[in-house]
Order: structure tokens, then sequence, then C-alpha cells
């Protein structure tokens, strides 16, 4: 794929620019793609004038022209709001790529509203963070029709590596289970760390040596770093880690199934939502240390936002 578009490029509308909106958005300008932005906050739109982007005032304005909508918003309700916005000014032919974090049935549902209107949708939730989105490495997990994912595949190829795991909606099931699995092992690399250094070992060290086993993941990479750091400047907020698994327990009653530990995790991060909302996800360390009192990882100062 060519790093720098030529007028025949689709032209992009970008809706939604927070702390991972922008850099996706950023990473698309970058590689030469015509993007028309679009934000509530609008000094975060007119930030990327001076990279060649459009500045919109409504979704309307936005999406008149475009042939392929992004949108990265904050969860399935903001979705449905800023596509209803938008509705009267979309274009048949459009192909919208919803890659916000939502519920299951949300996208569903935007994709049948969207299809009376002759717009083709794919749901297509990210994981990576906000380092992945400045990277271009996202892993980007899509739901939708093979076809309507085939047309995304070089804006994919900016942002991350792409998936196509089943039809519309299974984009956000498997972003479910991707957090699923975060925060889970978050909660346990936090109680790991805690454990290493109650019972009387380095935790940094104790990280190093089991790093290269099985016990090995970003999220120990990554995030037990953050604890051994106590770093809770978010990559990932609480409140959206939060509402991840709160959407994963819906997923399983709608499927039948109990998840014993997911219920167990989601209850971490509700005793610290009120408190630390727009902390990193990592902060579930601090959860954990309220239920211990006296025992810490590391001895630096907590950043928190």
């Amino acid at each position: 794929m060519n790093s720098v578009k030529d007028v025949a490029t689709p032209s992009i509308a970008f809706l939604g620019l927070g702390l991972m909106g922008q850099p996706m958005a950023t990473r698309l300008l970058r590689a030469g793609w015509r993007v028309t932005v679009w934000n509530r906050g609008a000094a975060r739109a007119e930030a990327l004038r001076g990279q060649g982007a459009l500045v919109a005032a409504t979704p309307a304005v936005a999406v008149a022209q475009a042939d392929l909508v992004v949108s990265m918003l904050t969860d399935g309700a903001a979705v449905a709001a800023v596509a209803g916005q938008a509705a009267s000014a979309l274009q048949p032919g459009t192909l919208w790529i919803d890659m916000s974090s939502t519920r299951q049935a949300e996208a569903c549902q935007c994709a049948a509203r969207l299809a009376e209107s002759g717009v083709a949708f794919l749901d297509a939730p990210v994981s990576g963070g906000v380092g992945g989105a400045e990277a271009g490495t996202l892993a980007i997990m899509a739901g939708g029709a093979a076809d309507d994912f085939a047309r995304a595949a070089d804006l994919f190829a900016v942002l991350g590596r792409a998936t196509l795991v089943g039809p519309v909606g299974c984009g956000q099931l498997a972003k479910l289970c991707n957090q699923l699995i975060v925060g889970g092992t978050i909660n346990i690399v936090a109680e790991a760390l805690l454990l290493a250094q109650a019972g009387g070992a380095d935790p940094a060290a104790v990280r190093d040596a089991i790093r290269g086993g099985f016990a090995e993941s970003r999220v120990l990479e990554v995030h037990g770093r953050r604890m051994l750091e106590r770093d809770f400047i978010p990559g990932g907020r609480v409140t959206l880690q939060l509402k991840d698994l709160e959407n994963v327990l819906i997923a399983a009653a709608a499927a039948r199934v109990q998840l014993p530990v997911t219920e167990l995790v989601a209850a971490r991060y509700r005793g610290i939502v009120d408190a630390l909302p727009d902390a990193d996800h990592a902060a579930a360390l601090l959860a954990l240390e309220a239920l211990n009192p006296g025992a810490r990882v590391g001895t630096a100062p907590d950043r928190l936002p």
C-alpha cells in the first residue's frame, strides 16, 4: 500500500477524537488520506487542521461527502446519537466503520438502522491502547460482510492488523473477549506483584524472572511496569474497563453462560470507579491494596490523573 494516497482515494469522515481517535486520525492524515474530522469538543478537531484535516461543525457536515465513516466514540449510546445526527447526510453506498467499544446488540441495531439508508456497516473495535494507536499496531476485530471488510482493508492497514471474525456484532464480541482477558490478567499481575513484595522478594526482579515463561504477556510487560512505577496516568481508563466488563456480563447472560472470574474482576473495578474513574486500568492494583492495609508494591509516589 502506498503511504501517500492519490485523488482516487476514498474520502474519510472521522468522528470522535479522544485518547484513541486523535492518534488514529493523525496516522491517516500522515499517510495521505483525505480526512474530515468532527469532535464534540471542537479544540481537538482544530488541532488536526494543521495536519491537513478538514474540520466539520457537525457529524452531518462531516459525513456528507464521505465514502468511509469511522466512528471512535465513548459507548454505544454515543454511537447511536452521532449516527442519528449524521443519518440525513449519509449517501447510499457509504461504509460506516464503528471502531468504538459497544455492546454486540448495539452494533447490530446500528447496522440495521443504517441499512435502511443503504449504508453498509462494520463493527471494528480495537485493542492496543494509545501506544498502539500512535504506532499503527492496533489489533482490529471486525464484524460484517467480507466485501465491506475488503473495502476497509487499506484504511485498516494504516491503523494496525485487522481480522474479520464473523458477521455484524462479532467484532464487538471479540473485543469483549479481549477485554475479559485484559481485565482479568491486570488483576492477576497486581496480585502476583503484591504477593512478591509482601513475601519479601523484589517485585521488579520477580517480574523479570517470570518474563519469557508461560506467564509472559503484554499485560505483564506494560501494566506490570506501570504498577512497579505506580504510574496510573491513563492509557485505558478504569471507567472504560468497567464498562467493557459489564458488557461482557451482558453478553454472557445473552449467551446463557456464567463467567465467575469476570464477575470478580468487575467487582474490583466497581470498588474504585467512583474515586478513580480516569485512572489507568492498572489501578486495579490500588483496589487490591485497599483490601490489604499496609501492603504496597514499590516505593514511588502514585501518579494519578
